[in-house]
């Protein structure tokens, strides 16, 4: 039996997705809603997959895979979101995730990454696909130009960023968030100083440049 450990703060996606997985007969699905307390369920029990949302409260999927890992190294991860997930990728690779899979995806699609999972193929989305085919292609590195391995934004200011690149305010950011709108201000200048520029619309448009962020997003 394949068992799934669904990790999901909402309850209708999380069983949703628990009714399709227990529809195939060699597995079998369980949900936990709070991120915080999967370490205390892996004490008595080991899962084969796990499916992650990526934005959760306390604690998101990036920081959730890697104490899972250090739990069980063995462990295989599937971040599950309806959001971009570009900007966080190399993150999340990083962080030791084994695929992703869309909220959006049919059932075929969600059972089809996790099988996939199992033998230790990955299922990439085709518009990440497209998307990733650009980071790759990258800017020029001409001398004097920043080149990609140059630019690492902490997961916090790339929330920044995407909340910037939804034209929010400061302050709208800092509720958002749950941070004071001073933090905001400062992790905006950590992020200017990094992509040396010195406004919002040059950030995202460099952002864009260097893949932190989708070309999508930043055109809407």
């Amino acid at each position: 039996m394949i068992h799934v450990l669904i990790v999901d703060d909402h309850p209708v996606v999380s069983e949703g997705t628990e009714s399709m997985i227990e529809q195939e007969e060699d597995m079998q699905a369980h949900i936990i809603l709070e991120a915080d307390k999967v370490l205390d369920l892996l004490t008595e029990n080991k899962y084969e997959i796990y499916l992650i949302d990526l934005y959760m409260p306390k604690l998101n999927g990036i920081e959730l895979t890697k104490l899972i890992l250090k739990v069980d190294p063995e462990a295989i991860i599937l971040i599950y979101t309806g959001f971009d997930i570009l900007p966080h990728y190399n993150l999340l690779i990083e962080a030791g995730v084994s695929g992703f899979i869309s909220k959006t995806a049919t059932q075929e699609q969600v059972i089809s990454s996790i099988r996939c999972a199992l033998r230790e193929e990955v299922v990439i989305p085709l518009q990440l696909l497209k998307q990733l085919r650009r980071v790759n292609a990258g800017p020029s590195t001409d001398e004097g130009k920043q080149n990609l391995g140059d630019i690492t934004l902490t997961s916090k200011e790339q929330e920044i960023l995407l909340g910037v690149s939804k034209g929010l305010t400061n302050k709208a950011l800092a509720v958002e968030l749950y941070m004071s709108q001073r933090t905001i201000e400062y992790h905006l200048t950590k992020i200017f100083s990094k992509l040396k520029v010195g406004s919002r619309t040059e950030a995202l448009l460099k952002a864009k440049e260097f893949g932190l962020i989708s070309q999508e997003i930043v055109n809407n």
